[in-house]
């Protein structure tokens, strides 16, 4: 619409412009070199108009002529960036969907067309990693080291190339460098930062925190969190040599991060130490508000040394109850209950996690409780057996690190802040055995004693009809800790066992059991149900009236009296083949 407008406007301007010169007739006259031309106005303006034109036709003509090789030039380095950016569009696709031989044929094609660029470097390297190329990556790496636009991310290269060498210094070195020419690089300075870390300096890694905090190139949060763990661990080995520095730098990393376990156990214990029981039970319940560990309760009931038992159990019932229904606020409640011989109140406080399947230290405990009351017996073997399958408790765990303590990095790969408290992976069948209700036994089978006549010697298998199974309302003797049961034999306290299979015990017992058992059946055998004749075996089948017993008087887990009482086995019937002829 513009351009209408426009060439309206100029139309009317050359037509004024005509109408003015018409009304306004004249002449003109150019004398040269003895020539005198005249002309009106009106033709000498039209031949110069047409000599202005012609003139910039000549000129036209004259730069096409000799622009046209420079044109030529021109459009061929167009011709080839274009296929040149193509192939490099064409083998980024190629790494992205894992396709190697492409990526490398089309950085090899990229590299040739359009020489060494920043991104056909880049295509170029990561073909090479994907092909696993190492040196060839190294290489582009270095090339682009020569470039100040590439420099920093020839850098982050060599350094993923010496990490994966193994090679720590280089990558160090590597990480350094592209840290002092790009501050705000986040990798390059927390690479400096781990290495700091796992050299122990500490004091350097929180000048390399502060100098990223102040380039923005951490979070306010995580820079929080990073400097208190920076923090805790430095105090943690002044702890020996400068409390007084140790007790300052606990103290703000406790205010750093609450709910870091390490940094309140560590300003509680200080505090206590110098006296300041007040703010030293302040910042350990504020830690434990945010995360109940057994650390903060132990240092909490540890506050004030020479206390009382009642003391410690009044202070611990104090804690737990800033968060009565933690498990480690029951434990807390439970321990100091066993201390004060409180043994009702210490069930108490285990019973709601006794509800699902107890840990390992719920299983210990309960031992201890049982052990203080009633001693040595049943009980306290019931739970140390159950103990040795329960589920294990929470622990310190990085990157598939059980530790017992805190630790400010990975012993594995060197990051920081890697420990965190959660319960260790458990094995299928470890859960599977766990949920099981340990108070009950599996039927009994007829391979065992089957398996038992074949060990004794028998000429021929012996068939045996299944016995009514037993229950016994004791751990199972297989899951059982060795020697946790090794007296119930010699005192023959009466009640029901239902005998293991076979293959679970050793030849000796195997040995042992047979005679009897077969002395005991084949006084039977004769009198019962008739047999059919075969050919060179004769084979008959009894219905057994009651499986293999052990009577004993008491149950499993109760020591009963010292004095043995005589075993009696009731007969079991079973089927004997007889010798072929």
């Amino acid at each position: 619409m513009l351009r209408i407008v426009g060439f309206i406007l100029l139309v009317g301007l050359i037509g004024l412009g005509a109408g003015w010169l018409a009304d306004r007739p004249g002449d003109v006259a150019v004398v040269w070199q003895g020539y005198r031309i005249e002309t009106s106005v009106v033709v000498a303006l039209a031949a110069f108009v047409a000599t202005t034109l012609a003139l910039a036709l000549v000129w036209a003509v004259i730069r096409y002529v000799f622009g046209l090789p420079a044109a030529l030039s021109l459009s061929s380095r167009t011709r080839r960036h274009a296929k040149g950016v193509t192939s490099v569009s064409r083998g980024l696709v190629a790494v992205g969907t894992g396709d190697a031989l492409s990526a490398r044929r089309h950085a090899a094609e990229a590299e040739r067309l359009l020489g060494r660029e920043p991104l056909t470097l880049l295509l170029k390297a990561q073909a090479a990693q994907m092909a696993g190329d190492r040196a060839g990556a190294e290489s582009a790496f270095h090339l682009m080291l020569d470039t100040p636009e590439t420099r920093v991310l020839g850098l982050r290269g060599l350094f993923v190339e010496a990490r994966r060498k193994g090679d720590a210094d280089a990558a160090r070195a590597y990480a350094q460098k592209a840290s002092e020419l790009a501050p705000r690089v986040g990798w390059a300075s927390e690479a400096v930062l781990e290495y700091q870390s796992a050299d122990r300096d500490w004091r350097g890694a929180l000048a390399t925190l502060d100098r990223q905090t102040r380039q923005k190139a951490v979070g306010r949060d995580t820079a929080r969190r990073v400097r208190a763990v920076l923090l805790t661990a430095d105090a943690l080995a002044r702890l020996e040599r400068d409390p007084a520095e140790a007790l300052r730098e606990a103290k703000e990393a406790a205010k750093l991060a609450p709910g870091l376990v390490p940094a309140a156990v560590l300003a509680g214990r200080l505090l206590s130490r110098e006296g300041n029981l007040r703010k030293a039970a302040k910042v350990l319940e504020t830690a434990w508000k945010l995360s109940p560990h057994p650390d903060i309760a132990a240092a909490y009931v540890d506050l004030r040394p020479g206390d009382s038992a009642r003391d410690r159990h009044e202070r611990a019932e104090a804690l737990a109850r800033l968060v009565p229904h933690h498990p480690e606020a029951r434990f807390i409640r439970a321990a100091t209950a066993l201390e004060i011989q409180d043994f009702a109140q210490a069930r108490a406080a285990l019973a709601p996690l006794l509800e699902e399947y107890p840990t390992v230290r719920t299983c210990l405990l309960m031992a201890d409780i049982a052990e203080a009351e009633h001693g040595t017996g049943g009980e306290w073997r019931e739970w140390i057996g159950r103990a040795s399958r329960a589920r294990r408790d929470p622990a310190w765990i990085a990157d598939g690190v059980v530790s017992e303590t805190w630790q400010p990095v990975s012993p594995v790969t060197g990051r920081l802040d890697a420990f965190e408290w959660s319960a260790p992976v458990e094995r299928i069948g470890d859960v599977a055995g766990a949920r099981q209700e340990p108070a009950s036994a599996a039927p009994a089978s007829p391979a065992p004693i089957a398996a038992a006549a074949v060990a004794a010697g028998t000429p021929e298998p012996v068939s045996v009809e299944a016995a009514p199974a037993v229950v016994v309302e004791a751990t199972p003797l297989e899951e059982a800790p060795a020697g946790a049961y090794s007296g119930i034999a010699a005192a023959a306290h009466p009640a029901p066992v239902v005998a293991e299979p076979v293959e679970s015990l050793p030849a000796e017992a195997v040995a042992e059991t047979v005679p009897a058992v077969q002395e005991t059946a084949v006084e039977t055998v004769a009198q019962e149900q008739p047999v059919q004749e075969q050919p060179a075996v004769r084979e008959a089948t009894v219905q057994a009236e009651q499986g293999v017993v052990f009577p004993l008087g008491h149950a499993p887990d109760d020591p009963g009296p010292d004095a043995p009482e005589e075993i009696v086995a009731e007969p079991v019937r079973v089927t004997m083949p007889e010798r072929a002829t």
